[in-house]
């Protein structure tokens, strides 16, 4: 039997210099990603022996002349104007304590919300002493962020209707880098349930209110039994937004609804997580059509299906 062996090469080095046109390459930590000395240190990178050398495993990104890491899995990291979903974890004086999936804490004020029926005044001991009866622990909000500190902090703020308190609905967690920046992250979906997708990982699938002018200041939660039909569609979202990270695929509207239609033909699963053999017979599903597929997953082709 023919055999074919080789000595142990060494590894092939990374470029030494980041040009414009550089592609983004991966490294992990104690990867050297440039000996030029004319870029600055960001996330993700720290300097040693005259180089920038990377501290984590993840994509390299270049702003000008300030080279970071981006982690492909991590915590996550608020930016102003982003949407999340949070839990609330402590009621404190004038402020909330929520859970974001983030390193530390992040912080609703009592003023940074709106009163229930969309109240604009100022805020009295009245309202403090009723805080707890706006949101209390274990409520889950959503929220925009207003403001990060220096310490990685952030402080939300919730002054839309759209904003507030959810009802009934399910939560995802996924890794906030699977979760794709959008102009909006809140979708109604035509299957008759809704989406929203937080930039921290953190996804609420709900069933799509029919009176959305009722709601008043976002306090007002709609505890009516939810029909079989609507927790069908919820449960498949759900399994859909599963089989997506299982696969390392963006999250987005438009990825979870056309997975949606490629899993009708399945039903859904009473109990028990979802088998490697059925996310691989709906990923299938999704091959039959590459052209259609090809424009909602580039990267649709690197994965191989047993």
């Amino acid at each position: 039997m023919a055999m074919e062996m080789r000595l142990p090469a060494a590894r092939k080095p990374l470029s030494e210099r980041l040009g414009r046109d550089t592609k983004k390459h991966l490294v992990v930590p104690g990867d050297t990603i440039t000996t030029d000395t004319g870029f600055m240190r960001g996330h993700g990178t720290y300097m040693g022996e005259e180089k920038l050398i990377a501290s984590v495993a993840g994509s390299v990104e270049r702003v000008n002349k300030l080279i970071c890491v981006k982690a492909l899995k991590t915590r996550y990291i608020g930016e102003v104007g982003d949407i999340v979903v949070g839990r609330i974890t402590e009621v404190q004086q004038k402020r909330w304590k929520v859970e974001t999936n983030s390193r530390l804490d992040s912080v609703l004020l009592l003023s940074s919300m709106n009163l229930p029926g969309g109240e604009l005044r100022r805020r009295s001991a009245e309202d403090e002493l009723a805080m707890r009866g706006f949101l209390q622990e274990g409520d889950l909000i959503s929220a925009e962020v207003q403001a990060v500190f220096s310490d990685g902090a952030v402080s939300l703020h919730t002054r839309s209707l759209k904003y507030g308190k959810l009802g009934q609905g399910v939560l995802v967690q996924v890794s906030p880098s699977l979760v794709k920046r959008q102009k909006t992250h809140f979708h109604d979906l035509p299957c008759g349930a809704s989406v929203i997708l937080g930039n921290n990982g953190f996804i609420w699938i709900y069933p799509t209110p029919e009176h959305k002018e009722e709601e008043a200041g976002g306090f007002i939660a709609n505890l009516e039994p939810v029909s079989l039909a609507d927790r069908e569609v919820i449960s498949r979202l759900r399994n859909c937004v599963i089989s997506l990270v299982t696969q390392r695929m963006m999250l987005y509207d438009t990825s979870i609804l056309y997975c949606y239609e490629a899993s009708l033909p399945h039903q859904v699963l009473s109990s028990g997580p979802l088998t490697s053999s059925l996310i691989c017979e709906l990923l299938c599903c999704l091959r039959r059509d590459n052209v259609r597929v090809s424009q909602y997953f580039p990267d649709i082709h690197q994965y191989e299906l047993a």
